[in-house]
């Protein structure tokens, strides 16, 4: 399916000065945009799970930027964000380990499930980065993540040992994990994911989006279904691609909340990221403007991008 593109480029965040210094930011419109209302807070449980999150650093060779926002809905119905994502940096190869993660709306604590396997697969990674092994081995990864659910909801369950579908129906996620190596002839990104996230090369000058895994849904099916298969669940064979980052190309992980919008990277949204991606913006400027409005895309949005630092930039 291809989403509507619009007649005019996306609007562009102002801010005026005035008497007291700037104004504050504008929200981002793209196109029509969604109804604007106050965000209602989550329940009173739900705090250790902000609405907005984001990080931003640089290594020798590569920049790190991602944002994490509460969709419009999940802020209507007193809902916690259930996207969530987490970076580190292997400091003896300068690897950048990264992992994206989209709770499933019908499990009960999507939200913890989302940030305990990212959280789970940067542990194993930079652990297998740190062994004999020197490389990645992805469904050592995905079990591990699928093991830290299984020991959740054992703990939630009071020390029973919980079936697979009692795992699921309090921690599914969707997952995309993986690292930015370096290389004499540029970073080679190594990715694997388990769901319906999606991996882009954004390519600025020319403002392409390259996907780096096959659309959600086969563009000859008769039936569209929304269902994934999430963690704890872990395929076999494990979902895996690899890409070489040339200069003025960007990694981009996100979930469907960026990923639907986006569309094929042709329309307003594809063109105002590949706008102010062309370089790595500050952290916070990548929240405000991944908290885009359009109207019918209302999900949490999480968006992690790597940028490979050219010779003259290296530092």
């Amino acid at each position: 399916m291809k989403f509507p593109r619009g007649d005019g480029p996306a609007a562009a965040p102002t801010a005026p000065v005035g008497a007291h210094g700037p104004a504050p930011w504008q929200r981002v419109t793209v196109g029509v945009p969604g109804p604007e209302f106050e965000a209602r807070p989550p329940g009173q449980y739900d705090f250790d799970f902000p609405d907005t999150e984001c990080d931003g650093w640089s290594t020798p060779s590569l920049s790190l930027r991602f944002a994490s926002v509460r969709g419009a809905k999940h802020r209507y119905y007193r809902q916690p964000r259930q996207d969530a994502a987490r970076a580190a940096v292997h400091e003896s190869t300068g690897s950048v380990v990264f992992a994206v993660a989209d709770g499933v709306s019908s499990a009960a604590n999507s939200e913890l499930g989302a940030v305990e396997a990212c959280r789970a697969s940067i542990e194993m990674m930079l652990h297998q980065l740190s062994g004999d092994q020197d490389k990645l081995v992805f469904p050592e990864v995905a079990r591990h993540a699928a093991e830290r659910l299984r020991e959740l909801a054992r703990w939630r369950l009071n020390g029973k040992e919980p079936q697979p579908s009692e795992v699921a129906g309090l921690y599914a996620t969707t997952l995309v994990a993986g690292a930015v190596h370096a290389h004499p002839s540029g970073p080679v990104a190594e990715i694997c994911r388990i769901g319906d996230s999606g991996a882009w090369v954004l390519d600025s000058p020319s403002g392409r989006y390259q996907p780096l895994f096959g659309p959600k849904t086969d563009s000859e099916a008769l039936v569209v279904s929304n269902e994934v298969t999430p963690l704890p669940h872990v395929p076999d064979p494990l979902e895996h691609t690899s890409a070489r980052l040339d200069s003025g190309q960007v990694l981009l992980i996100g979930t469907d909340g960026f990923e639907d919008p986006l569309g094929d990277g042709d329309g307003q949204v594809g063109s105002l990221f590949a706008r102010h991606l062309a370089a790595p913006p500050p952290a916070l400027w990548l929240a405000h403007l991944l908290d885009f409005s359009r109207e019918t895309f209302d999900d949490d949005r999480t968006l992690l991008a790597v940028w490979p630092h050219s010779t003259a930039e290296s530092r």
